[in-house]
């Protein structure tokens, strides 16, 4: 054979979570790799922080050092390459500028999930890293992805119903992302969405399900649109389609330890 390279198959879409670890493999990097597989792409990972994490909260966290967080994504990115990245917990200013820089220099569309506060309550983002999240992190950010606590701490808007989400969608747009999703899962009534580019609008509509079992929730959704995205949707169809792959794992979200319990990322191969 001498040195003929041996052939395989073709490489899935190539898609990177830059996240912390959640022990109890529900969120972060855990949730990003089960979502990714499950869509169908090739998922790789840039680990920013360790958390000691079940299901009745956060006990601890680690944060890696920036230099351990660019030798990761720049090993990945220099040699693999990259068609799409999602980012998550980033816990302090100096991550989030790094990353920042990372997702600007790549050319592939970047889903920014501005986590900073847990299923549980547990605060994951520093006070002091909002400033670089809204002046660094937001522009780079191709699609972001706030929850309604996230938007009142970026932008000090408490929504309280659909025109609410209207403001705070054009006040995260101010920050340069391409387009935002409010997420309203926090809102009473049906589970609605709004994608927005400033330009055009998509309400995006599920029923509310009964199920309390949704830990990881939106590092499921950012993950999926990252993954659609990498397979050359455009992103309101991405979105709709992270949308319909979370109602589902909501709906077969699992009890687990004695709290809140995951959604299931393999719900479609399990049938439920």
């Amino acid at each position: 054979m001498g040195d003929q390279e041996t052939t395989g198959a073709q490489a899935p879409p190539l898609v990177l979570t830059v996240a912390g670890s959640d022990s109890g493999g529900g969120a972060g990097i855990q949730a990003d790799l089960k979502t990714m597989l499950a869509l169908g792409v090739h998922g790789m990972s840039v680990l920013t922080a360790v958390t000691a994490q079940n299901s009745r909260g956060v006990h601890g966290v680690w944060d890696l050092p920036a230099e351990a967080v660019r030798a990761q994504y720049r090993a990945v990115a220099d040699d693999i390459g990259v068609h799409a990245v999602k980012t998550g917990m980033l816990s302090s200013a100096e991550l989030v500028e790094l990353v920042a820089e990372l997702i600007g220099s790549t050319a592939a569309p970047a889903v920014v999930d501005p986590v900073s506060v847990s299923k549980h309550g547990d605060p994951l983002l520093a006070a002091s890293a909002l400033d670089a999240v809204r002046g660094r992190l937001l522009p780079a950010a191709t699609v972001v992805t706030p929850n309604l606590d996230e938007v009142a701490q970026l932008t000090g808007v408490r929504v309280e119903d659909e025109s609410g989400m209207r403001r705070a969608a054009a006040a995260l747009l101010e920050f340069g992302p391409r387009w935002v999703l409010v997420k309203g899962g926090h809102l009473a009534g049906e589970a609605v969405d709004l994608l927005t580019d400033g330009a055009e609008e998509h309400w995006l509509r599920a029923p509310r399900l009964d199920n309390r079992h949704t830990h990881g929730t939106g590092c499921t959704l950012a993950s999926a649109i990252a993954s659609h995205l990498a397979l050359g949707l455009p992103v309101p169809e991405a979105v709709a389609g992270a949308k319909e792959y979370v109602t589902g794992a909501i709906a077969a979200g699992f009890r687990l330890g004695s709290g809140i319990g995951p959604v299931d990322h393999g719900w479609r191969t399990r049938g439920r």
